[in-house]
């Protein structure tokens, strides 16, 4: 293991860097180094998309896959391998607009134009991801690829009109297996340790970026230094430092580590490595419980997704991650590493109080293995918050029950993010459901009961009230679709607006 530059595709040419420090952003480096100054600098902790660019890396299985994220969270050593593709990369070499480009201007999709280069990278990322044979996308994929960005004057009609319409042209050459060749050949075959050098210009002292390729190299380097900072898609942690200004140390990179980026399935369990994204892990999780079809899309922006890993988002710990909830109402476990030692355990026994779990030192998050669906469970989640789309939640619930031949409720599982300092099961509405015929009675008295599973705070997103009224509303709600006898349809519910405007059921 050496001290080695960082190098990555960019404008058709490998770019090597030695001297920017390991927490410098890709924006920093665009804007001031680069002077790609097309890449703007809005929010800088990943909810605008003024940033947008696409990243082009080999997957697990060592294929191409270009993803749309967001460059001010992003740290420069994470593209190492990889290929960057900004707004200044798609005029093709004679000066032609691509069709994305076009297309915006002939809908006109973009007034002032500072979000526009961030819009243009996320259609981008989506003309190349969706097969031309299959004509425009839907309107539903148009608004996935474009809910991390955010337009203040224009407005969106224009834009997804152009999003439509940048099909329509002749289409560009994209030389796809020329970038999955060039990027083979960059690839590092053992580990990389990138230290900038400090003011003397000597590199040792300094923090090291360290990314290792195999699970047992990690885990060897996790457990020799258990104070590194584990780094995976910068989508918390990059915060750290771009708003809180905080020194990461030493930073050990989970995102080069293949074998912790595979999905498996039996037939029983669904095992998810914890270095998958979130946008895969929810493509999995879906394809076999579609009830999480609308948490997927509403969890975060597509970039973010992109980015971030479902391990990760589970070992954050964070009370109103949304992931939690709709995992401990499956009974999910949790794998943990430490050296060659692993050992599982349930998720629901892993957070310990605010943001502390039961990592040892020197141990890390593995793996997740969700149970496989079953003809006898009843599952939902729901997910309440000011905004549809990229918000944080005010209450994020699950329910998972199992009903016996006889409509009795053989068991059930109830948890809850944002109601309490961890994601937490609530045992007492649980206790009052078991046993018990799956009616309306029965579901009166648990929701009774989540009074003495939880005293929510009151914060900027929602008062104490007003989640423990949404707690009673969603678990009613999710009786009226499971229940026996003429559940309500989607449709039905939402004419009711449980839960969203507090209205209490009577």
């Amino acid at each position: 293991m050496t001290t080695q530059t960082i190098r990555f595709l960019h404008h058709g040419a490998v770019r090597e860097i030695g001297d920017a420090p390991a927490t410098r952003t890709v924006l920093q480096h665009l804007r001031e180094e680069d002077l790609c100054t097309g890449t703007k600098e809005g929010c800088a902790e990943g909810d605008c998309g003024a940033c947008t660019v696409v990243v082009g890396e080999l997957d697990a299985s060592g294929e191409l896959a270009l993803k749309a994220v967001n460059a001010c969270i992003q740290f420069l050593p994470t593209l190492d391998s990889r290929a960057l593709f900004t707004v200044e990369n798609l005029r093709a070499e004679d000066g032609a607009l691509h069709p994305v480009q076009q297309a915006l201007v002939d809908c006109h999709g973009s007034q002032c134009g500072f979000c526009t280069p961030g819009f243009a990278m996320s259609l981008w990322a989506l003309y190349h991801a969706h097969p031309p044979e299959a004509g425009p996308p839907s309107r539903d994929e148009i608004n996935a690829a474009l809910s991390g960005n955010l337009c203040r004057c224009t407005g969106y009609r224009p834009i997804v009109d152009a999003a439509e319409r940048m099909f329509d042209y002749p289409r560009p050459t994209f030389d796809r297996a020329a970038l999955k060749d060039a990027l083979a050949s960059l690839r590092r075959s053992a580990t990389f340790e990138y230290r900038a050098p400090d003011a003397r210009g000597a590199a040792f002292g300094t923090p090291a970026f360290t990314a290792p390729v195999t699970r047992a190299e990690f885990a060897r380097l996790r457990a020799a230094n258990p104070n590194a900072r584990l780094l995976a898609g910068s989508t918390d942690v990059g915060l750290w430092v771009t708003k809180q200004f905080r020194d990461l140390g030493d930073v050990l990179f989970i995102g080069n580590v293949d074998e912790l980026k595979h999905i498996e399935r039996d037939a029983e369990t669904l095992t998810i490595g914890a270095a998958v994204s979130l946008e895969e892990a929810y493509a999995a999780l879906t394809a076999d419980y579609p009830e999480l079809a609308e948490l997927w899309t509403r969890f975060a922006s597509r970039p973010i997704r992109n980015a971030g890993t479902l391990g990760g988002n589970v070992a954050n710990g964070s009370p109103i991650g949304d992931s939690m909830p709709a995992l401990i109402a499956l009974n999910t476990e949790i794998v943990l590493q430490k050296g060659e030692r692993t050992r599982t355990m349930p998720l629901d026994t892993f957070y310990l109080g605010y943001q502390k779990t039961a990592l040892e030192a020197g141990e890390f998050v593995a793996a997740i293995r969700v149970p496989r669906a079953s003809a006898d469970l009843r599952f939902r989640t729901y997910k309440v918050s000011k905004r549809y789309d990229q918000d944080i939640s005010a209450v994020c619930a699950a329910f998972a029950i199992r009903l016996a031949d006889d409509n009795r409720v053989a068991s059930a599982r109830i948890a809850f993010g944002g109601m309490a300092a961890t994601p937490r099961r609530a045992a007492a509405a649980e206790a009052a459901l078991t046993g018990r015929e799956w009616s309306e009675a029965s579901v009166r008295a648990a929701m009774a009961a989540l009074d003495t599973d939880f005293q929510p705070l009151s914060d900027m997103r929602a008062s104490s009230a007003y989640r423990a009224k949404v707690a009673r509303n969603v678990l009613w709600r999710f009786y009226l679709e499971t229940r026996r006898d003429a559940p309500l349809a989607l449709a039905e519910l939402n004419a009711f607006a449980f839960g969203a405007h507090g209205i209490e059921a009577s």
